[in-house]
């Protein structure tokens, strides 16, 4: 397995999970603060067009091995933020993130650890 790209892309994702989270205490963890303000929508859509963007960078080992994240499903929102062109559905994109990109965030920490990668 080619530990270096997986564990680059790894550190990579999880950076931008974190800015998402301080995204969020930035503007606030209200979906009526993130509905109302396109900013705030266009600052945590580029992190998760990124976020998928990066998935497709893992070697096809490593996604068999750590299969416990939709690594497909991530690629394929990210093909949904990127080509709908403005017309995301917000609610999802809420979710995604306030549910969605913990859980990724902290599988990935987790990988990254047991890599001796991340701590």
């Amino acid at each position: 397995m080619q530990v270096d790209r997986n564990t680059e892309v790894l550190k990579r994702i999880v950076d931008y999970c974190i800015e998402i989270n301080k995204t969020i205490d930035r503007f606030g963890a209200r979906y009526e603060n993130f509905s109302n303000d396109s900013v705030y929508q266009n600052a945590v859509a580029l992190c998760v067009l990124q976020i998928g963007e990066l998935t497709t960078h893992f070697t096809e080992e490593f996604k068999d091995i750590y299969n416990e994240m939709p690594w497909n499903q991530i690629k394929a929102l990210r093909n949904i933020v990127a080509h709908n062109y403005g017309k995301i559905d917000k609610e999802i994109l809420w979710e995604t993130i306030t549910n969605d990109i913990p859980t990724l965030q902290n599988y990935c920490l987790k990988i990254g650890k047991q890599l001796y990668c991340i701590e």
